[in-house]
């Protein structure tokens, strides 16, 4: 039994080994025949005013879904378009100005093809993605981008697996060459993104900080009793201490009055600058929001002054509990 189970587990993996193998050759075969048809391609999505729409049947037409959330996710809007729903109806969602990536391993997918005239009097520009370069969609596209394998990982050369992995890849491909041309940055995928895990790790300080007139502020020679309404009305255990100029000189927490009380029970005559921390710890409004945690967690603080680099005029403040509400914390 423990004999024909090895031998079965074997067998197992040696077909994994050959499908990955199948489909890494096939993905290599794919980008040594791209050529100035893709240049051609990564011009028209960027060109386009409208939105590009991907559409395909099957198990294609999984492939166009995942495309499509990629290229909106990376600054391109787009849309999965049904061929068959398309053709009874939907075909409304595509305008004048939108572009087209229509994905078919042969080409000949019936649905697909019978769209293919409404685009053209649409003068929506069509990218294919197909094995079938004589095909009619191949014939009717604008630019061609060669998706033929050699053969499909199913042992029956039926079900499309290495196939559907190359369409997927170069639509990938498309998708990145795209977002490098627009200079697509990691703020603007955070944008896009806010209420993911990936979103979370891109926040950066600005986006969660309390602005400037939130700050609250007092003067170095502020009586305790004025600094406490300070912190009190702002709400935010903290407060802080500027210079003449407006300069950030130092802050004041809850627990560095409660510090001064305990080392002196007659505080009456003390001012700011008596109890306030000088240089207190500050963090770039450009930092990630991370990176402000970290420096809370290495200093034992919950909460950093954003200064004006020029100046050092306090032009914000974060809260632990800012990041906690973010999900960053």
């Amino acid at each position: 039994m423990k004999r024909d189970a090895q031998r079965a587990e074997s067998a197992a993996l040696s077909a994994a080994r050959r499908v990955l193998r199948i489909e890494a050759d096939a993905i290599a075969e794919a980008a040594r025949r791209l050529g100035p048809g893709f240049e051609r391609a990564v011009e028209i999505v960027i060109e386009c005013r409208g939105r590009v729409v991907v559409t395909g049947m099957g198990k294609s037409g999984q492939i166009c879904r995942k495309i499509a959330a990629t290229l909106a996710s990376t600054g391109t809007s787009s849309f999965f378009l049904h061929p068959a729903e398309a053709s009874h109806g939907d075909l409304g969602m595509l305008t004048r100005g939108d572009a087209c990536l229509a994905i078919s391993n042969s080409g000949t997918t019936r649905e697909l093809v019978a769209l293919l005239p409404a685009m053209k009097r649409l003068s929506v520009p069509i990218i294919a993605i197909t094995g079938g370069k004589e095909s009619p969609l191949a014939e009717t596209a604008d630019v061609v981008l060669d998706s033929q394998v050699a053969e499909e990982a199913c042992p029956l050369g039926l079900a499309p697996t290495a196939s559907t992995t190359v369409q997927l890849a170069i639509g990938d491909a498309l998708a990145v060459a795209v977002l490098e041309r627009r200079g697509f940055s990691s703020d603007d995928f955070a944008l896009l993104h806010p209420g993911g895990a990936l979103g979370r790790r891109l926040l950066r300080v600005r986006d969660v900080m309390h602005p400037s007139v939130e700050v609250p502020r007092v003067r170095e020679h502020e009586p305790l009793r004025g600094v406490v309404e300070a912190i009190t009305k702002g709400g935010l255990g903290v407060t802080a201490v500027v210079d003449e100029a407006g300069t950030l000189a130092g802050v004041i927490t809850d627990g560095d009055l409660r510090r001064a009380l305990m080392r002196n029970a007659d505080v009456s005559a003390a001012v700011a600058a008596d109890v306030m921390t000088r240089t207190p710890k500050t963090v770039a409004a450009a930092a990630l929001a991370a990176e402000a945690l970290a420096t809370m967690e290495k200093h034992s603080i919950t909460s950093l002054f954003i200064v004006d680099e020029p100046t050092h005029r306090p032009l914000g403040v974060i809260h632990l509990h800012d990041l906690l509400r973010a999900d960053v914390a």
